[in-house]
Parts: structure tokens; sequence; C-alpha cells
């Protein structure tokens, strides 16, 4: 029986995430000014880049493990790719971040024209979470390359978690000294969010999971509440699993897919993240149908626990394109 008053404090610090929940409201807040006034919030630069083989590597593989990465690949010499980048790079800023444009010029770049099996140009793809996804080949009518992004973009969310935003001054090239922004005023849910904290702390996990609710019912996309709902429901989860029991039912069924997901709460619960989401991805590769989604969707409610910038988190989201790819 796991005791009440269980503590996530090994595995993530909530208030450790305030200041990077505030930042990323004000991303999200930026990105639906964009999609308002239909301009980017920020720079293009940083947005569109040209891409060799050289910087394949950490320019577009570890990039998309934060937001999808589509790639041109062009020629001067080809007429149909002089219409079709310029819109790309258009649609890269009107996106505002949701995704970024890698260019790859194949004559000088053959290695990746051909890893990447290209039959002709203009030729587009996509990079998520590692794994390259063909998009279009040739010239397309500008409504249904949208319509393509807008599948991608969705597609890189539900499957992944991985939600492009907006690049912040430093990305976008500024000096960080010039990009200091005022202090941020105290949000209207502050003290809401500072007693559900304080619920989750005291181990009155059905308080903390109510009142985290309360926040996100009318703020759906208050990083701090999210965080704090996903890890309250974690630990209402388990605490009343008996730990050895769980683990001998998961290691003697290993194709039972429920059996695994308690395991793998408890792993996180235990601090053994890496355990925990190798546990998923090997059920989720194990698996199909209702069981193979209830095993992906479980395995996105921990990175929530964890945190998006967290390596492990990057690691397993990678694995998890490999198995459903």
């Amino acid at each position: 029986m796991q005791p009440r008053n269980m503590s996530m404090s090994g595995v993530v610090d909530l208030a450790a995430v305030k200041a990077a929940g505030e930042a990323k409201q004000k991303a999200e807040q930026a990105r639906a000014e964009a999609a308002r006034t239909g301009q980017a919030p920020v720079s293009g630069a940083r947005l569109v880049f040209d891409v060799d083989e050289a910087g394949f590597q950490q320019d577009v593989l570890q990039r998309s493990t934060e937001v999808p990465v589509v790639i041109d690949f062009w020629a001067e010499w080809c007429e149909p790719c002089k219409q079709l980048g310029p819109l790309l790079e258009r649609l890269a800023g009107e996106y505002a971040g949701k995704f970024v444009l890698a260019k790859i010029d194949v004559d000088a770049n053959q290695m990746l024209f051909q890893q990447f099996g290209v039959q002709g140009i203009p030729a587009v793809f996509a990079v998520v979470a590692g794994q390259p996804i063909p998009l279009f080949q040739g010239a397309a009518p500008e409504s249904q390359i949208r319509e393509v992004l807008d599948q991608l973009v969705q597609a890189a969310e539900q499957q992944f978690g991985i939600v492009g935003a907006p690049l912040d001054a430093q990305d976008a090239g500024e000096p960080a000294e010039e990009a200091e922004a005022p202090p941020v005023p105290a949000g209207p849910y502050d003290a809401l969010l500072e007693a559900a904290n304080q619920a989750l702390d005291d181990g009155d996990l059905g308080g903390a999971v109510q009142a985290y609710k309360n926040v996100l019912n009318d703020d759906p996309a208050n990083p701090e509440a999210k965080l704090g709902l996903a890890q309250a429901e974690l630990l209402r989860r388990v605490q009343d699993l008996d730990p050895q029991a769980v683990r001998q039912e998961a290691a003697e069924n290993p194709a039972d897919v429920q059996a695994q997901i308690r395991a793998a709460d408890l792993d996180l619960v235990g601090g053994h993240i890496e355990d925990a989401f190798s546990r998923l991805v090997d059920a989720v590769k194990r698996s199909a149908g209702d069981d193979r989604e209830a095993a992906r969707l479980r395995l996105l409610d921990l990175f929530e626990v964890i945190g998006a910038e967290d390596p492990r988190v990057t690691a397993a989201r990678t694995a998890l394109a490999r198995v459903l790819f």
C-alpha cells in the first residue's frame, strides 16, 4: 500500500516550473495573436534555415524532438522549386513556430538526397521525433499544402506531444540583455494554483485534482495547472496499488497492457523514469487497437509529469516514433 502523502519531489519540482510555465503561456498568447492578425510574432530568421550534411543531426534530428521540421529539397536550376520555396517560407512565418522549415540544396547535399529516397524535386518531407515522414513531391496548390501542414502539426501534438512555439528573442538571434521583459504581474489564478500545489504537497490528491481542473476549466492552456494535474492524477492512480503485486503481474504477463501501464506508473513515482517510458514504448510496440492506444496515451500523460524539456522525454518520444511509423 502506498502512503497517502506520497511526494513528487523526487521526480519534478512543481514550483520550479512556474517561471517556465508563464513563459509558455506568453508563447501561446503570441501564437493566438499571430493567428488573429495573420502575422508571425517573431522574426522568421530562425523559422527558415539552410541545412547541410554536417549540421543535419543538430539542426533537423535533434530539433525535431521539440518542433516538427519540414524539409524542402530544392536546387537552383529547378523552376518549380523557385515557386514552392517562397510559399513554404511564407507559410512558416504564418504558422508562427508550429513548424520550422529546413532548406536542403540537393546539388550540395547528395547524401541527404539519397538517404531520403527523393525521386525528384521539389520534394517536401517532415521529421518528427527523429522520424522522416514524406509529405508531397512537386508543386502543389497552397490550399493542399496548408491541409498537409495542418495534419502534420496535429499528428505531432496528438501522437508525440510535440508542440512548436514562437521563438523567443534569444532564438531569433537578439542579444539576451536586450530581450529582458518587465516583471510579470500576478496572474488571475496564482492564489488557486498555490492552494492546489499545497493540497498536492499535503497528499490531498482529490482536492488537488479538483483545484487544478478548476483552473483549467477557465484557462485550458495554463501550463502549471496541466503539470500539477498530471502529477496529482498519477499519485491518485498509484496510492492504492500493491507495488509487489503489480510488478509481479507485469512480469508474468508481458502482453497485458493494463498491467504494464500500472507498473509504469509505479516506475515513475519511484523515480525510475527511463524504465517507465521503456515499458510503455514496448507495450505500444507489442499491442494493437485499443490496447496500443491506451499505452500511447499513458506515455503522453507521463511525459506531462516530467516535462517536455527533459532529455529522457526527448529520447522516449523518438523511441515512440520508431514503433509507430
